[in-house]
C-alpha cells in the first residue's frame, strides 16, 4: 500500500483538525489513533480524517499509517517532521499566507517558486515564526496550460492532435495536474505543515471561464466540454473544497456523507453533482464554494468569484442573491480584522476598472456593437469585479457599511491574486468609514509577465490616464464608482508571497520576492 499525494492539513481551529490524503488503493487510513476509510471516485481512493479533541495552542507531531504501515513522514525526507499546530484559545497574533498562480517546477523559465522558497525558509527557521495558515487565491492546476511533461503524458494516453489538444479532458487527467503540482517535496511538505484554505480561478477549468453567457454558450457547443467541466468540478470538490470546511460542516454535507457510506465508485454521485454545480436556473447556482474561516479575532471569508456567477445579459453578477446574502450575514459578525478572499482584485488599477464597466454596458448593447463588445470582453480579459458592476457596488456597500458598524473591525481588506503582479491600494468613501479598507493583491507565486503587458500595468495606476477613462465611462454611462483607491505599494512582477499579519487591532502586510537567495521584501504596509 502507499501514499499517492499528501497529507495535506488543511482546516485547523483550537480543538480539531482535518487531514486529506490520497491513496493506491482502498484502505485505512490513521493518524493520531484516528482511522478513516478511503472513499473512491472513478479507480482514485480518497480520505479526509477529522481529529478532534485537541489541545488549544497546542503543537503535535504526526505521522501517517495505510493499513497499517508507516508511509509518512518519508524515509529519506530533509524536511522537520510534520505537525498540527492548534490554534490557542485567546491567541490575538494572526499571521496569514497568500497568493495565487502557481505553476509546478521550482526554478524552470518562470524562476525560483516563492512557495517553495517559503517552505524552505520555514524549514529552515524558527517554528514560532510559522503561519496560522495559507490561503491558496486560485490557479492551483493549470488545467489548458499544461507542463512539457504532462503533455508527453498526454500523448501516451489519448490523440492529442484533436480538441482540445494538451488541454485536459476528464477528472483522470485531473488527478495527474493535482499529483504533479502537489507532489514536489518541498510542496508536499509545507502543505503537510501549515492549514491551507483554497478557491479556485479560471486555469483551474480554463482561461476566461465564466467570462459571460457568450463564452459558456461557446464553450458548451464543443463536444469536448462537458467532460471537461464535470472533471474540473470533480476534482475541486475532493482536492480542494473538501478541505475548506471543518467537522461540523462536513458532517452536514450531503454529497460528503453519500461519498463516505456508499461503498462503491462515487463516479455518478459526482458527476450529478458537478452538473448541478454548473446548472444557473432562476438566477441562482446549485452550489455555493464560498466559505468562512475563524482565526481568534480574525475572520477570512471567500468569495468564490468564478464558479458561482450569474452569466444572463442584463443580471450579471458574481454571485447569486442567495449567496450574497450568506456573504453579508457572515461579516456582519464583530472581529478585530476582516480579511475577503477574492480570487479576482476588486479593486483593480482604476484605467482597467473604468475600461471594464464600460465594456459591461457596452456588451448590453443590442446588434453589432454588443458582438463587438462581447469579443473586447474575451479578448481582453475583462471580467473581473468592475465588469460586474452590480455585484462591485454590492462588495463596495457590505465593507462600507461594516466599516461604520458599531463596532468595525479595524481593518478590512480584500486578498486577491490573479494579474500576476502585486500591490496594496487603499481605499476611501466619501463618507469615511471607521475601518481602514485596503485591496492587497499577490499574483504569481510562480508565472510569469510578459514584459510588454509589465510596461502596460504599470502605466493603467497613471492619475492623468486614470482620468481619461473615468471620463470616457462617464459619457458611456457608467455611473461613478462608490469608492475611491490609490496605489500605495507597486506594483511589483516576478514571483511574489504575501503575508498579513495581526496583533489585537494592529495589522500589517507585506508583499516578498522570490529571488536566487530565498526571498527579499519588496513592500510593506501597515494597515492599523
Amino acid at each position: 500500500m502507499s501514499l499517492l499525494l499528501g497529507p495535506l492539513l488543511r482546516h485547523v481551529d483550537e480543538t480539531s483538525a482535518t487531514v486529506w490524503v490520497e491513496t493506491d488503493t482502498a484502505s485505512e487510513v490513521e493518524i493520531l489513533g484516528v482511522t478513516a476509510r478511503t472513499f473512491e471516485i472513478r479507480g482514485h481512493h480518497y480520505a479526509l480524517l477529522v481529529l478532534t479533541g485537541l489541545e488549544p495552542g497546542t503543537g503535535t507531531e504526526y505521522e501517517v499509517r495505510v493499513d497499517g504501515e508507516k508511509v509518512w513522514p518519508l524515509p529519506d525526507s530533509e524536511f522537520p517532521p510534520s505537525r498540527i499546530r492548534t490554534l490557542p484559545a485567546n491567541e490575538s497574533r494572526v499571521r496569514l499566507v497568500f497568493g495565487s498562480c502557481r505553476k509546478p517546477h521550482d526554478g524552470d523559465t518562470f524562476g525560483p517558486d516563492a512557495l517553495a522558497a517559503y517552505a524552505r525558509r520555514m524549514a529552515e527557521g524558527d517554528e514560532a515564526e510559522w503561519p496560522q495558515a495559507l490561503l491558496m487565491l486560485g490557479d492551483q492546476v493549470y488545467a489548458d496550460e499544461t507542463t512539457d511533461e504532462t503533455q508527453e503524458w498526454l500523448k501516451r494516453r489519448r490523440d492529442t492532435s484533436k480538441p482540445p489538444g494538451t488541454e485536459v479532458t476528464d477528472f483522470e487527467e485531473y488527478t495527474h495536474l493535482y499529483l504533479e503540482a502537489w507532489g514536489e517535496p518541498t510542496i508536499r511538505w509545507l502543505l503537510s505543515t501549515v492549514p491551507t484554505s483554497m478557491i479556485f480561478d479560471d486555469h483551474d477549468v480554463r482561461d476566461d471561464w465564466n467570462t459571460s453567457h457568450t463564452w459558456r454558450r461557446q464553450m458548451r457547443a464543443q463536444p469536448w466540454w462537458q467532460e471537461r467541466l464535470r472533471g474540473a468540478i470533480m476534482s475541486y470538490w475532493v482536492y480542494q473544497h473538501l478541505g475548506n470546511f471543518g467537522p461540523a460542516e462536513l458532517a452536514e454535507d450531503p454529497t460528503y456523507q453519500k461519498a463516505l457510506t456508499s461503498g462503491r465508485d462515487n463516479a455518478d454521485l459526482l458527476v450529478a453533482y458537478a452538473d448541478e454545480a454548473d446548472n444557473e436556473r432562476d438566477g441562482t447556482k446549485g452550489a455555493r464554494w464560498s466559505y468562512r474561516r475563524d482565526f481568534g479575532n480574525v475572520r477570512l471569508l471567500v468569495i468564490d468569484s468564478r464558479a458561482g456567477r450569474i452569466l444572463e445579459p442584463g443580471h450579471r453578477a458574481m454571485v447569486d442573491d442567495d449567496e450574497f446574502d450568506w456573504i453579508e450575514e457572515n461579516a456582519a459578525d464583530a472581529c478585530d480584522h476582516l480579511l475577503i478572499g477574492s480570487s479576482l482584485p476588486w479593486l483593480l488599477p482604476p484605467v482597467i476598472s473604468h475600461l471594464q464597466s464600460l465594456n459591461e454596458r457596452a456588451c448590453n448593447r443590442p446588434g453589432w456593437r454588443g458582438r463587438l463588445a462581447e469579443k473586447i470582453r474575451q479578448a481582453g480579459d475583462l471580467e473581473h469585479w468592475a465588469a460586474f458592476r452590480g455585484s462591485f457596488d454590492r462588495l463596495a456597500a457590505m465593507i462600507a457599511r461594516e466599516g461604520r458598524g458599531e463596532k468595525p473591525p479595524a481593518t478590512i481588506a480584500v486578498l486577491s491574486g490573479d494579474v500576476h503582479h502585486a500591490y496594496i491600494a487603499e481605499a476611501r468613501y466619501a463618507e469615511p468609514v471607521t475601518s481602514t479598507v485596503y485591496q492587497l493583491t499577490c499574483s504569481p507565486v510562480h508565472n510569469a509577465m510578459p514584459r510588454p503587458l509589465r510596461l502596460a500595468f504599470a502605466a493603467t495606476w497613471s492619475a492623468p490616464v486614470a482620468s481619461l477613462a473615468r471620463r470616457w465611462a462617464r459619457r458611456g454611462g457608467v455611473a461613478p464608482e462608490p469608492v475611491t483607491w490609490s496605489k500605495v505599494a507597486g506594483p511589483h512582477f516576478g514571483n511574489v508571497i504575501a503575508t498579513v499579519e495581526t496583533t489585537g487591532r494592529s495589522a500589517v502586510t507585506k508583499i516578498e520576492q522570490a529571488t536566487g537567495d530565498g526571498l527579499t521584501e519588496v513592500a510593506r504596509q501597515r494597515l492599523a
